[in-house]
């Protein structure tokens, strides 16, 4: 059975851990098959995958009887978005990640930013929460910060030192990781590992480094983010209009 330490592990700077974004039991049957390491979901693809806007709209029960599908059909390690906690207080949401815990998932994504895209926590608040959860349970916590996804790229390179001062913030409150999702520039990239205390995560996008560029800036893991839900559905969409279009 996989372990949150045997997750841990696959956090290697330069050797990337590769998460491909699922959103059900089927996608996470399907990224298994394909030779996956580790499974983890994204917020917006889950949500969209069952009719609800991204930004906690899901209801947290609905939540966790996907992750319970997802669990039943493969025994990867599974990181899931958790989005802000789905509460309004520390303690509230260290409950709902102990929640997550029991279910046998391996690590969550816990962001900082006040969803949907309504502003950013404090450093000092978010932390509280974060060593909330660190006290009830033994997840990975991927430390997510949506300074670069809340204001445009010509800002980035401005943020970059708040940046790393969250890093080292959420390190001591308890965090095992720092996800940075929309910072795009190598330069400011490889700047973020190395001021890091934490293994960094960067989300790769039609504007982000390849993979193997990403591994040598030394990012520590990879994921997609929404990008395969919204790519099965443009092909889906692509696919039935074909097919409609013979019987008009």
């Amino acid at each position: 059975m996989p372990t949150e330490k045997s997750f841990r592990d696959l956090h290697q700077p330069g050797n990337p851990l590769i998460l491909f974004n699922i959103w059900d039991a089927g996608s996470a049957a399907a990224v298994a098959r394909a030779g996956a390491r580790a499974l983890a979901t994204g917020s917006a693809s889950v949500a969209g995958a069952l009719g609800y806007p991204d930004g906690e709209a899901i209801p947290l029960d609905m939540l966790l009887q996907v992750v319970a599908r997802i669990r039943a059909v493969s025994d990867l390690p599974l990181t899931v978005d958790f989005e802000a906690g789905y509460g309004d207080t520390p303690a509230e949401i260290a409950g709902n990640a102990a929640r997550l815990d029991m279910m046998g998932v391996a690590g969550i994504n816990f962001e900082d930013g006040v969803p949907p895209e309504n502003g950013i926590r404090s450093a000092a608040e978010h932390a509280e929460r974060i060593a909330a959860i660190r006290a009830r349970t033994g997840l990975f916590i991927n430390a997510r910060t949506d300074l670069f996804l809340q204001n445009p790229s010509d800002a980035h390179a401005a943020l970059l030192s708040e940046a790393a001062a969250r890093a080292v913030t959420y390190a001591e409150a308890g965090a095992d990781g720092f996800f940075a999702p929309g910072l795009t520039e190598p330069s400011l990239i490889s700047e973020l590992c190395r001021d890091s205390p934490l293994p960094v995560n960067i989300m790769a996008s039609p504007s982000a480094p390849s993979i193997t560029d990403l591994a040598g800036l030394n990012v520590a893991r990879v994921s997609f983010g929404p990008f395969p839900w919204r790519d099965t559905m443009a092909f889906l969409t692509q696919a039935a209009a074909k097919q409609l279009g013979q019987g008009a």
